[in-house]
């Protein structure tokens, strides 16, 4: 059954008894309500009665997630925005929140070949295709399957030829609050002609709030003895380089800021941190914790936990104030960031990189789980 805006609030006060003084600012589903290619845009509440969280139809983004802090106190630690005009008309940030592909991250020049055939996308980000092309998959409007007080399953169909990709690929995606306070996401694609796919989420994260202050402060740990480091276009140029003895190097827990604003190329490129590690993992499909996030003041930490060989870290650099999120504060440089499980970023043009070629006969899978708890 699909959950109003006003049972959603009935729910969360009856499964949530443990911070009955915390009232949500949920988002309203009449303002998410439009109409995109001829299919209807919609807003569901979703919630396992310490989380909650709100997910609109256009482009399967998160609008909004509450988590307890260490004293129980709520706050909504995603960044979005209080309507779907906003998200249409790419008010901002393009990708608050969204599903990213047919290839997350960047192809280099904007073309590869497979099969021998040189395919051509969007060159919608400094003459490189970023996450799928003008109209990837977080502009587009997905149907729904099912729904569930705790779970939303969506489906889409990316056509042949849209953003210049081969095949119809036929995607069903699972977002889940589980009894463990997490947040899961599963990704299932099949094709009717070989192409490549590598799915990613992209919401931003501040376990302070929205709008709460800079992240430099977070406390990091990835489990990645490497990077693929980049052009000036933010390309991998091919190297799997060593993280050791460089500011990539989050090994051992600390704070975000402590390198940030080191001399590395790649950094001033960037202005910060947006960078794919290699995960310190087989590429055997086990789902298994790859980062930790840890917000002192708060209290709140965030575990990631991924099938996938790599991921990417952004910290909200290119922000810088001159727009607002939902709750009419400001979205501020490094005042966020981004954790994208994935394979290796430019792939199909790189023999060396692990595979992202998805034939008729096989399945795409991948699981993404962002856990959250206090201490």
């Amino acid at each position: 059954m699909r959950l109003t805006y006003f049972l959603a609030v009935a729910l969360l006060f009856v499964g949530c008894c443990n911070t009955p003084s915390n009232e949500l600012n949920l988002m309203k589903a009449e303002d998410f309500r439009a109409t995109v290619d001829g299919k209807t845009t919609d807003l569901y509440t979703l919630t396992n009665g310490t989380l909650t969280m709100q997910v609109t139809t256009f482009g399967a983004r998160v609008v909004s997630l509450w988590a307890p802090d260490r004293e129980g106190n709520m706050a909504d630690i995603v960044l979005g925005y209080e309507k779907i005009d906003r998200y249409i008309n790419n008010t901002g940030e393009r990708f608050l929140g969204s599903v990213v592909g047919r290839v997350a991250n960047r192809i280099g020049a904007g073309k590869f070949t497979l099969e021998g055939v040189e395919y051509t996308t969007p060159k919608n980000n400094n003459g490189q295709t970023l996450h799928g092309g003008d109209k990837g998959l977080d502009m587009v409007v997905w149907d729904v399957v099912s729904v569930a007080e705790d779970s939303i399953v969506l489906h889409y169909i990316a056509p042949d030829g849209q953003d210049g990709f081969p095949g119809n690929l036929d995607i069903t995606m699972t977002y889940t609050l589980t009894p463990e306070n997490e947040f899961r996401v599963d990704y299932r694609a099949t094709t009717d002609k070989t192409t490549v796919v590598n799915l990613s989420h992209h919401s931003f994260f501040n376990l302070k709030g929205e709008a709460g202050g800079t992240i430099t402060d977070h406390i990091l740990q990835i489990d990645a003895d490497s990077i693929t480091p980049t052009d000036s276009n933010l390309i991998p140029t091919g190297e799997i380089r060593p993280v050791a003895g460089t500011a990539y190097d989050f090994l051992s827990a600390h704070a975000i800021g402590d390198m940030i604003d080191s001399s590395d190329e790649q950094l001033a490129a960037g202005r910060g941190y947006d960078m794919n590690w290699v995960l310190n993992r087989e590429d055997n499909g086990e789902v298994v914790r790859v980062l930790t996030l840890y917000e002192p003041q708060s209290g709140r930490a965030m575990d990631v936990l991924t099938d996938q060989i790599a991921l990417q870290f952004y910290s909200g650099n290119f922000f810088d104030g001159s727009y607002m999120g939902k709750y009419s504060r400001p979205l501020a440089f490094r005042e966020s960031v981004v954790f994208e499980t994935q394979r290796y970023p430019d792939a199909p043009n790189h023999r060396s990189f692990p595979s992202v070629v998805l034939r008729p006969e096989e399945e795409y899978r991948h699981t993404c789980v962002y856990r959250f708890y206090t201490k």
